[in-house]
């Protein structure tokens, strides 16, 4: 994959200590940070693991600075499935917040993104930057036409959540065609506030820079969303074709490619 700058390094997961290495990064987002938890969540070393990480691809941004052998080297992880991989694991990790059947039956090539973030010490640098090209090379080099993946609002309160949940809603909601939704059991409404009432500005300033980078990019959001409470998060399910995508974001996320 290309790089652009010698202290930084984007490519999938070579090896075990390349995995928790990312898993290591993984438990201090999501457990440390944000007060997740999981059946398979290892405390004791640190690492927020589950099921589905040895069918994934596990892209990750390494920090050649940092020391690989005490795991601090991955500084940004991606895991990515292709759709073909899928029936191996027993099915998307997505599918068990929400019904994708309006994908699965399209026929199309399909990535399923996962698990991002990005160690604290390198948000708002260029560590996205550099997570986004490798991703772009990733799907130019697999062809893929359908993106999507369950992205995450820290904590379970609906109400606290009303105006950025109610703008992805009616702004911008998946066409029915691509319009998976949140399973029943778990399905909160997100057409919580009417448009006529939303606090545009404050609503866009609620919603995570990642969402945002997706919706940039031509991305929708699915219906309804699949409050999380082992992860403490208000999952919302993004989808985006790649055809959607101008040249000029084209050539932001591939570094250039495409």
């Amino acid at each position: 994959m290309p790089q652009d700058d010698p202290q930084f390094e984007i490519r999938l997961a070579e090896n075990t200590q390349d995995l928790r290495a990312a898993q290591r990064l993984r438990y201090e987002v999501f457990v440390r940070e944000l007060g997740g938890d999981g059946a398979l969540v290892d405390h004791a070393n640190g690492l927020e693991r589950d099921r589905f990480d040895p069918f994934y691809d596990h892209l990750i941004l390494v920090d050649n600075t940092r020391d690989a052998a005490a795991l601090d080297h991955v500084v940004g992880v991606y895991r990515l499935m292709p759709g073909e991989r899928a029936e191996r694991a027993g099915g998307f990790y997505s599918a068990g917040e929400y019904d994708l059947a309006p994908l699965l039956d399209s026929g199309r090539r399909l990535l399923e993104l996962g698990r991002s973030c990005v160690h604290a010490d390198y948000r708002g640098g260029m560590a996205l930057h550099h997570l986004w090209n490798g991703l772009g090379a990733y799907i130019l080099d697999r062809d893929i036409e359908v993106l999507f993946g369950v992205a995450s609002f820290h904590g379970t309160d609906q109400a606290a959540l009303a105006m950025p949940l109610s703008f992805l809603h009616h702004n911008h909601l998946a066409p029915e065609e691509l319009r998976v939704r949140a399973r029943q059991g778990h399905f909160a409404p997100m057409d919580i506030v009417s448009p006529d009432a939303i606090d545009r500005p404050a609503a866009v300033r609620a919603i995570p820079a990642l969402i945002k980078g997706y919706l940039r990019l031509g991305g929708f959001v699915g219906e309804g969303a699949y409050v999380d409470h082992d992860f403490n998060t208000t999952d919302i399910c993004l989808v985006m074709e790649t055809a959607r995508i101008g040249a000029r974001q084209r050539a932001l996320y591939a570094g250039g490619r495409g």
